[in-house]
């Protein structure tokens, strides 16, 4: 919707930050928007003289992914404010995994920037990522242009019926979203010592991205073993890595022994 609204095809551009979420790109294809790419530091924050290098009078929406997929950090408040205050196209800040992390919602700010629009979605704390339900913010202009065009019926009565049912169980989820991080903190701890890991990066996500020493071999050898990670060895910036989605104590466990037996 955000493309439909605000971009004009085969004329416009939008900015992505790569290594990132890759439907950016791919929503920017299908709607004829050139998306331009600024990679993040070797660090994973964003460069921000590259950005303004990047933009031009057709720039109408930079994306921020915060925490970043598939790097799992959050990305410097302090780049973004400076964004915010110098550019003012749409800042787009996606935070599928905000609950995850120790740095607060950029939801806090939607009342000093008009431009600014957040992006949360019921998938990833709130388990419910069968049915694709997403959460906007922004301020009332761009939400009443944004209600303008999209579809009478985007979200089914079920679908609305269970979210509604999940947000009353807000304890509930809290409790999950505590014992997740508690098993990042264990699966980092029990990674650290092991041959095979080069470095683990640090996550405010519900995943790690690890550098290993033979990433197809093991990704591939995982496989053999039922357990499914991410090869990100060929993404920008995460030559040699692997994401790990944080599991149950159990799957944890199972996973590092793998690892542990992996001989490339």
């Amino acid at each position: 919707i955000l493309f439909r609204a605000f971009c004009e095809p085969a004329i416009d551009n939008v900015i992505i930050c790569p290594p990132t979420y890759g439907m950016y790109e791919v929503s920017a294809g299908i709607n004829n928007v050139e998306a331009r790419k600024v990679p993040l530091t070797p660090a994973f924050q964003l460069d921000l003289e590259a950005i303004e290098q990047a933009i031009d009078d057709h720039t109408k929406m930079i994306f921020l992914c915060s925490p970043n997929n598939p790097t799992g950090n959050s990305l410097d408040p302090a780049d973004i404010e400076i964004l915010l205050n110098n550019y003012f196209g749409l800042i787009v800040v996606d935070e599928a995994y905000i609950n995850f992390s120790r740095q607060r919602s950029a939801i806090a700010e939607l009342q000093d920037y008009p431009q600014l629009v957040v992006l949360q979605t019921l998938s990833k704390a709130w388990g419910l990522a069968a049915l694709r339900i997403g959460l906007g913010f922004a301020g009332e202009g761009i939400i009443q242009i944004m209600k303008r065009i999209k579809p009478p019926y985007n979200i089914n009565q079920a679908s609305q019926e269970l979210a509604l049912q999940a947000l009353e169980e807000v304890g509930q989820v809290n409790d999950m979203i505590l014992e997740i991080v508690q098993q990042r903190d264990s699966l980092v701890k029990a990674l650290e010592p092991l041959p095979q890991v080069l470095h683990i990066f640090p996550s405010d996500a519900n995943f790690l991205l690890v550098r290993v020493t033979e990433p197809e071999a093991l990704y591939q050898y995982l496989l053999t073993k039922g357990i499914v990670v991410r090869d990100r060895s060929k993404v920008t910036l995460c030559e040699g890595c692997l994401r790990i989605t944080v599991g149950t104590e159990k799957e944890n466990q199972e996973l590092i022994r793998e690892i542990a037996r992996f001989e490339p």
